[in-house]
């Protein structure tokens, strides 16, 4: 049995830990934050390697993980189907996942408040500093946390988020609160918008107490604008206080005139049904969108996992099954290297060129929001648009672009 440290107990984190410890380690998760993480993110799309992946985590996974949609609308400005496509998903919110991962996880193996401040290794094991000043001993330490990982920043100073060009506004909104047109138009699929240049996507989750009936459930959006970078960025990340938030603003700080701004885009732009959702969500939030990617996911006895190692843009709907998957491979590496410099060597090996390829797919789906930042024309149609976003990566074929399934 050996004794691994996990910093970050998001939702990379609670997986890699929860496998870990099903696999007969000795494990703690330590998260920087004083409380828990309950109601953080939005929607979360699923794909068959997660739901696999949280099987493998001692997670319930059932008819309350999501709710099921059959097919996918594009609307027009007029709120009329321009095209739609027939394709089963489950989707389902960040605060579903992770409460299914914290019940799977005992409390005596989750710290909360201890934010990983330095960390030394020998050859024998990994020694972590936390902020507060007690040291921790382990065999590895595995940093699952997040984008501006604090490991990473130690261990590869030069790996630093690339902005993309653009933003995404996100957000819930109760059923309850909508109009008919909207719930009838929209609750029971995946919805796109395609005004030039950007994206609204959205889908229905479940609302309060994980609540899947009809007109109970919440509707989940990210509406990608650009935003160009320097001046124009800050100004998005500075609250109405002028308080800037280079790193990413709370939902709390987003200024009430960018707020106000982006309704009236929506009311200009989007179809009536997505106009009335964004008027309607009472907390709407913004995030840049970044790509990272790492050239080596393996330092001796600490292994980069989930967003600390790559972030590819949402247009994937990959960011936690990419995180169940290294925790998954992570572990039968372990199992069958041992608690070892090795084992993580091997991790990095099998992940890294499925996670570069993920990135890589990701930038081809924004490619033209990019491009309106450069004054080039990108040109796809909805129909591609719908087709490609948020797949599940098993339908591609290898080097091609479109799903098998799209093409039958």
């Amino acid at each position: 049995m050996a004794r691994i440290l996990v910093s970050g107990g998001s939702l990379g984190g609670l997986m890699a830990a929860n496998a870990l410890l099903r696999a007969g380690h000795d494990v703690t998760v330590l998260e920087r934050s004083p409380r828990s993480l309950e109601g953080r993110g939005a929607g979360i799309v699923t794909h068959e390697s997660l739901r696999e992946a949280l099987r493998q985590c001692g997670a319930v996974v059932d008819e309350t993980l999501g709710v099921p949609v059959q097919s996918r609308v594009v609307l027009d400005a007029r709120g009329e189907a321009e095209c739609r496509w027939e394709h089963p998903q489950v989707l389902t919110s960040w605060g579903r996942l992770y409460a299914l991962l914290r019940a799977a996880l005992p409390a005596a193996n989750h710290r909360l408040g201890a934010a990983v401040a330095g960390v030394e290794q020998t050859e024998a094991g990994v020694r972590v500093r936390l902020a507060g000043g007690e040291s921790l001993a382990a065999d590895l330490l595995v940093a699952a946390d997040g984008i501006r990982s604090t490991i990473r920043a130690q261990l590869a100073p030069a790996v630093q988020p690339q902005y993309a060009g653009y933003i995404a506004w996100r957000g819930v909104c109760d059923e309850a609160s909508l109009s008919r047109r909207t719930r009838e138009t929209l609750f029971d699929h995946f919805g796109f918008g395609l005004p030039e240049g950007e994206q609204m996507i959205g889908y229905p989750v479940a609302g309060a107490d994980d609540s899947v009936a009809r007109g109970q459930r919440r509707w989940n959006f990210v509406w990608y604008r650009p935003v160009a970078p320097g001046a124009e960025l800050a100004g998005m990340l500075t609250d109405a206080d002028g308080v800037h938030y280079p790193d990413g603003i709370a939902p709390q700080q987003v200024s009430w005139r960018h707020i106000a701004a982006m309704r009236q885009a929506a009311r200009d732009k989007l179809a009536p049904q997505f106009a009335e959702i964004a008027e309607k969500t009472a907390v709407p939030f913004l995030q840049p969108i970044y790509d990272l990617v790492s050239a080596n996911i393996a330092f001796g006895r600490v292994a980069l996992l989930g967003d600390a190692a790559y972030v590819a843009r949402p247009h994937v709907g990959m960011g936690v099954a990419k995180a169940g998957d290294d925790a998954m491979v992570l572990t039968r590496c372990i199992a069958e290297l041992g608690a070892s410099p090795a084992a993580l060597r091997r991790y990095a090996q099998l992940r890294q060129p499925v996670c570069v390829g993920v990135v890589q797919r990701a930038r081809r789906l924004g490619a033209y929001m990019e491009a309106q930042q450069r004054g080039a024309a990108v040109q796809r149609s909805a129909d591609e648009v719908m087709r490609q976003t948020a797949i599940d990566p098993s339908l591609f074929d290898t080097e091609e672009s479109t799903p098998r399934a799209a093409r039958a």
